[in-house]
This record gives structure tokens, sequence and C-alpha cells, in this order.
């Protein structure tokens, strides 16, 4: 089987388009989506719908919440808060209901794999950055590995078995990392497979990951797409320009 991991779409169908193109290429069996599938974006309804269509595990993300108004917006910047507002009235009933049913943490998945949108110990709002928070952490989930998203950012926190060090590591493009022997190991991972969406590293090309757990590796991917074409579907949308011009900065 080989999983296709996905997060923080935030209603880009145009970037989610790409990345499902791009791997079907590379195979895939299954989706398993992070949360974040709307927020910031003009296509929200239409990003739930392919996200429905194609996924077996979804997670439920902060912005998602926050569209179905079960988290405070004041603590969003204000474009951020302008966009879930505008979110908030652009959602269907049957986008609602499907958002309502997600769960933010899954345990337990293919065995080796616990699922959080932002962190296992506060899987909806807990940014993991730094190594720190990510030391903090590793205690709070069984398996061997968590895949999170959150910050948009692709990047892996290896603990070591031997001292319980913990280091960030940026993870090179279409490797394929030797998780089931890290595993055999005794090494532990938080997994970030950045965004498809909102990527914020720097990069604007959507980001994703593959894990195949035949070969029992995890391969990043990075595919450009249409950013111009999401750009003016924003300002259509009358979504606030400083959300529209970070996209071709990827920041």
């Amino acid at each position: 089987m080989r999983y296709l991991i996905i997060s923080d779409i935030h209603a880009n169908l145009v970037a989610l388009e790409a990345v499902l193109g791009v791997a079907e290429v590379q195979g895939f069996d299954e989706v398993w989506c992070l949360g974040d599938i709307v927020g910031y974006g003009p296509d929200p309804n239409e990003c739930v719908a392919a996200v429905r269509e194609v996924a077996s595990i979804v997670l439920a993300g902060n912005h998602d919440w926050a569209a179905l108004g079960k988290l405070d917006v004041s603590d969003f910047n204000p474009e951020a808060r302008q966009a879930v507002e505008w979110t908030q009235e652009q959602l269907s009933d049957e986008s609602r209901a499907y958002l309502e049913e997600l769960p933010p943490r899954l345990d337990q998945v293919a065995e080796l794999f616990t699922l959080a949108h932002g962190s296992p110990r506060h899987p909806i709002w807990e940014y993991i950055v730094y190594p720190s928070t990510a030391a903090e952490n590793f205690d709070h989930f069984e398996t061997p590995f968590c895949l999170v998203g959150h910050t948009h950012q692709p990047v892996l926190f290896r603990r070591d078995p031997e001292d319980g060090a913990v280091q960030a590591l940026m993870p090179a493009l279409e490797y394929p990392l030797p998780l089931r022997r890290a595993a055999e190991q005794g090494v532990r991972l938080i997994i970030n497979p950045g965004s498809v969406g909102q990527p914020r590293d720097g990069d604007p090309r959507a980001s994703f990951a593959i894990y195949d757990a035949e070969a029992g590796t995890l391969s990043y991917y990075r595919v450009a797409y249409d950013v111009a074409e999401t750009q003016a579907r924003m300002r259509a949308a009358g979504l606030p320009e400083r959300l529209v011009a970070r996209l071709e900065y990827g920041w």
C-alpha cells in the first residue's frame, strides 16, 4: 500500500488538483489528510468535496473548526479572521456536516502512525516549530511516528533512541526515508509533510509526502501549480490582498 499524505489545503483547489495529478503518476492507494481543508483560499466547498471523494482518513484542523464556529477567532490575525468569516458564509450544509464529523487526532494508523493536525498533545492548536516543542510531545503518543500539519513547513523531528535528544531535519525531495528501519532501531519521528495550499517555508510549490508501506519508506515531494489562478479566484472573492500576495512567495 502507498499512502498519499497531505495537509493544510486551505481551500486552494488548484494546488490540490496539481498534487493529486503528480501523486497519481507516483502511485498511491489511499489518502490521509491532516486537516485544514478550508480557510484562506477561494474554493472551500470544492476542496471539501474533493477530499471527501479521495481520502480514507481526514482530520479536523483549526481553520476547519473556526469555519464551523467551534473556535474563537479573536486570536486569529485580521486577514485570517476575515477569511474565516468569508468561509463561514460560503460553506454549504453538506460541507459543514462533513467537517463536523472529522476527528482532530487518530492513533494506531497503519500500526506505525499517530495522526494529529497540530500536535499529539494539543491536536487542534499547538504548533510544532522547534525541537524543544517536539521533545515535549513525544510522550503524548505511543507509535514510532506521528504525522502533523499546521505549521505549513515540511520537517522531521527525530528523537535519538540513546540519549533522547531531538533535532529538526529538513527532508530531501524524492529521497526514500527508511521509516521501517528507523522504527526497528528505536528511532521516533514527528513528521510534517508541509502544506498543499499555503506553503510557508519560502517555496511556493505545494508540498506532500507518500508513505510506501511495502518498502517501509517515506518520500517528500513538491509540485508547482498555477498560483496566479488561485490568486485571481481570491481577488474575485474579495479575500484580503495580503493572503493573495503571500502565495507567490511561499510565506
